[in-house]
């Protein structure tokens, strides 16, 4: 796999172990990777006429004089700008020694439009903010709207978080090496990256394999060898069984979708569970969706009983009010009970806890944490947007020092739930601090109603017997490709036909998977 995403930290340990295991040396990593960048300068611009290559002091720098070796080799005009010299008898030194380019100071950057820029100043390990020099070299480049390649990542974002530390460069393409890290896929450090070429210096897979990385990209290699595919004597039941609630007369819609997206993502059966005055308002609009009226606990329990489903969907349309996080409480608290007096594993083992219930759950959250501790307690699926985050766990939305990353997977280990951190770079985190972040999304789906349809996925795809972590990548992976699709004019309704070209492509390649 090269779904993984090396922390600064990591991909400085990768380097480590590479140059140890040999026969490749710091130095030859450093050409290695400026090999690659010149190749992809000269690829993408072969008309170029000069070619600006800055660079730091440090290891990033030292990948910039090789870029600017080879590019001068190469016939192509170019000038190198440094923000200071390397550390003598390092790796970059002797980089530095080997480039028959004598560097200007930054500080006398100067560029004419139509000029390339390299920017080798400072890779994924920054943690300061851009001033001075670098900062003016930012401003002068800006102003003239001058492509830039950046190496490894744009000066100025964080590898760690994806935040702009003071200010960054805008990149046409960065070239990062072994894998990809979080600041490529986080906000606002995604924006500012361009395309993404992930180039091969020799670090192989095992390698990788020795960091137990437990960050990866949201990408089908990731969950596709535990995507559902039915048994040839299944039946409905056997694909699995879906409850979802839904709201009053006037608050029937969040239901239907989440309904809806879990029978076409491939559950077998999917129930909407109705207060008796919204049934005749249901069954208006349910046609292959059962409905049954559940208004209460007893109800509600005699449905689990009856029908044993393999995933709730809890929250779209129930309104923000204290007592339906206290249904909430009672519900898990009734699962878990179901659980422990079964003599098989017929039980509800997954519960989607979304919208309306993030919220009303926020007024007692410490009761949430500690019922998902039960040793029987279903799987927790929290699925909050920036608000319901903040409500739900204020603290660790407060702090300045973490990035969605560390917030999700924080929240996740309290929680003792799988967190979808929701946003055009959302963040699936689960308890034992794997977690994942998605870069499929589209602006298209920011409208009213496709988070309930992403509650739907997932429990459809859990229903069918996924694990909640990788479920629940699954979903997300699945709800942002069918909206990228779709494109310009999506609603939330056309969310769930959307699916289908995307499920059956990813059938047919988990039918190839040995």
């Amino acid at each position: 796999m090269s779904n993984e995403l090396l922390s600064p930290a990591e991909m400085s340990e990768a380097d480590r172990l590479t140059i140890a295991a040999g026969p490749a040396d710091g130095i030859g990593l450093m050409r290695r990777a400026g090999g690659a960048v010149a190749a992809e300068v000269l690829k993408r611009y072969p008309s170029a006429k000069h070619i600006h290559v800055l660079c730091g002091p440090g290891n990033n720098g030292g990948d910039g004089y090789v870029v600017a070796r080879i590019l001068a080799g190469s016939g192509v005009g170019t000038s190198v700008w440094a923000s200071g010299a390397p550390r003598p008898k390092s790796d970059a030194a002797l980089a530095a020694a080997e480039c028959p380019i004598k560097p200007r100071p930054l500080s006398d950057f100067d560029a004419k439009p139509g000029s390339i820029v390299v920017d080798a100043l400072y890779g994924a390990g920054l943690s300061k903010p851009l001033s001075g020099d670098a900062a003016k070299a930012i401003d002068t480049v800006t102003a003239l709207s001058l492509p830039v390649v950046a190496v490894d990542l744009p000066s100025g974002v964080s590898g760690r978080s994806g935040d702009i530390l003071g200010r960054a460069f805008r990149a046409e393409v960065t070239i990062t090496f072994a894998r990809k890290k979080p600041g490529h896929l986080l906000l606002p450090g995604r924006g500012q990256c361009g395309e993404i070429v992930l180039a091969d210096i020799g670090i192989g897979d095992g390698i990788i394999a020795q960091l137990a990385v437990s960050t990866f990209e949201n990408v089908p290699d990731l969950w596709l060898q535990e995507f559902p595919v039915p048994a040839v004597d299944a039946h409905k039941y056997k694909r699995g069984h879906v409850g979802v609630f839904s709201g009053g007369p006037s608050a029937t819609g969040a239901a239907r979708l989440s309904a809806l997206a879990a029978a076409r993502s491939g559950a077998g059966a999917v129930t909407v569970l109705s207060p008796g005055n919204a049934m005749q308002v249901n069954a208006m609009h349910l046609t292959s969706i059962m409905l049954r009226e559940a208004g209460s606990l007893e109800e509600v329990q005699e449905f689990l009983m009856a029908r044993h489903p393999g995933a709730l969907v809890f929250g779209p349309g129930l309104g923000p009010k204290p007592k339906v996080g206290d249904f909430a409480l009672q519900l898990i608290k009734a699962l878990e009970e179901e659980a422990r007096d079964e003599a098989t594993a017929n039980h509800a083992s997954a519960m989607v806890l979304d919208a309306d219930a993030i919220t009303s759950l926020a007024h007692q959250p410490q009761a949430l944490f500690e019922a998902a501790r039960q040793p029987n307690a279903p799987a927790l699926i929290v699925t909050p947007h920036e608000g319901e985050f903040g409500r739900l766990f204020p603290d660790i939305a407060g702090d300045k020092t973490m990035s969605k990353l560390d917030k999700a997977r924080t929240a996740a280990a309290r929680a003792n739930a799988v967190i979808v951190y929701k946003g055009a770079d959302t963040v699936i985190a689960a308890p034992d601090g794997k977690a994942a972040i998605n870069s499929n999304g589209a602006p298209w789906l920011a409208t009213a109603g496709s988070g309930d349809v992403l509650s739907g996925i997932i429990a459809g795809l859990l229903a069918q017997g996924m694990p909640p972590f990788e479920g629940t990548c699954a979903a997300v992976w699945l709800h942002a490709e069918a909206g990228s699709r779709f494109g310009p004019g999506l609603i939330a309704e056309d969310l769930p036909l959307a699916l289908v070209p995307v499920l059956r492509e990813l059938f047919d390649a988990r039918m190839a998977v040995p």
